[in-house]
């Protein structure tokens, strides 16, 4: 295989691993739209089965995220600077917010007995700023993989 037909099939990889990303991160963000809108938030069945389908999605969107963006960066693969270099600002952040969302998903990852509540509603709003913020970060290393600036 030549040179120009491995970078267009590294290019066409690269695109299929965003577009599985952005179709978790889709798919998570409507989780948690449907989720916010059951407020107030009591410990029955529907919303046990709502909160354990969102936990399940977010996970999924966090590993998305680090196995489809970010571990090109983790192995050394990446050779555009401009790509490494803003990995190396935002991932440090990321995994900041990374950490936020795992501590979410231990604290209400609780299939159907999810008994106390009484303190989703706010650590859902806290949720949804780490998510637009982290959003916002890896917006800015999919444009430049993507080629737009």
């Amino acid at each position: 295989m030549g040179t120009l037909e491995a970078s267009q099939e590294r290019r066409s990889e690269s695109q299929s691993q965003l577009h599985t990303l952005l179709e978790t991160r889709k798919e998570t963000l409507t989780l948690f739209n449907q989720l916010a809108e059951m407020r107030p938030f009591t410990p029955d069945r529907e919303s046990q089965l709502m909160l354990q389908e969102f936990c399940e999605a977010i996970v999924d969107y966090t590993a998305s995220a680090h196995f489809q963006l970010y571990r090109f960066i983790d192995e050394g693969t990446e050779r555009r600077n401009d790509i490494k270099e803003v990995a190396a600002n935002v991932y440090p952040q990321i995994a900041d917010m990374t950490k936020v969302i795992l501590a979410f998903n231990e604290k209400y990852d609780c299939s159907d007995h999810c008994n106390n509540l009484s303190e989703l509603a706010d650590d859902l709003s806290q949720l949804g700023e780490v998510l637009a913020d982290r959003i916002l970060l890896e917006d800015q290393l999919i444009s430049l993989l993507l080629g737009k600036r």
